[in-house]
């Protein structure tokens, strides 16, 4: 499962590993350690190497360190591709209610509102997601047409109806709770976000 950051691809991991019974590993919870040390690189790749040596999984993540592993045994690769609008809107609602409620995501980690303070991508998730998207999308459409990775099937997903169609028809019905948790956050937060957004475009268009 790959996907510019915030695009949901750990939510949607999560809920494709449920419906298909199997195991899910979210790559981010490995390579962070805590304090947001990275794990060192033979570590990595032997940590996901063991994980994806089982027979059935799903993996989310984009580390190209690792793809090869991964890919090399995968079948499938589903790529959420949502528009970049989706993705930030989900991206800060995301970072702020984690900040807020200060929730642990991998080894005793969380995120803090610093993300909002930098426009540094190595500083912050939001920045990170912003600079990315373009990139990502380039990196996944020249991986599915590339003759070399011609035994995979990749499924591409670009709206959140895509992705509760995928996961019906992948065993169930569309099981979107958490997509929408993910996606939408509250309708009260929703212009708010929309705002941030646009200062947000408005202050990298000034940086480049």
């Amino acid at each position: 499962m790959v996907g510019t950051s915030g695009s949901g691809k750990s939510t949607l991991a999560k809920e494709l590993a449920l419906v298909l019974g199997v195991p899910h590993l979210e790559l981010d919870g490995v390579f962070h350690q805590p304090g947001w040390v990275p794990l060192p690189e033979e570590e990595f790749r032997r940590a996901v190497a063991a994980a994806a040596g089982g027979d059935c999984w799903v993996i989310d993540g984009n580390y190209s360190v690792v793809r090869p592993l991964v890919w090399a045994r995968a079948d499938t690769v589903v790529w959420l591709d949502l528009p970049k609008r989706t993705v930030m809107r989900q991206v800060v609602w995301r970072t702020l209610r984690r900040a807020v409620t200060r929730q642990e995501l991998w080894n005793g980690n969380r995120e803090s509102l610093r993300n909002f303070l930098t426009w540094a991508p190595e500083e912050s998730i939001i920045s990170w997601a912003w600079h990315n998207h373009a990139k990502n999308r380039h990196r996944y459409r020249a991986a599915a047409a590339d003759p070399a990775n011609a035994r995979l099937t990749f499924i591409r997903l670009t709206s959140r109806r895509a992705i509760s169609r995928f996961l019906a028809e992948s065993g169930r019905g569309p099981a979107d709770h958490g997509l929408r948790q993910e996606a939408v956050g509250s309708m009260a937060g929703a212009e708010a976000v929309e705002t941030l957004i646009g200062v947000l475009s408005r202050a990298s268009e000034v940086g480049d």
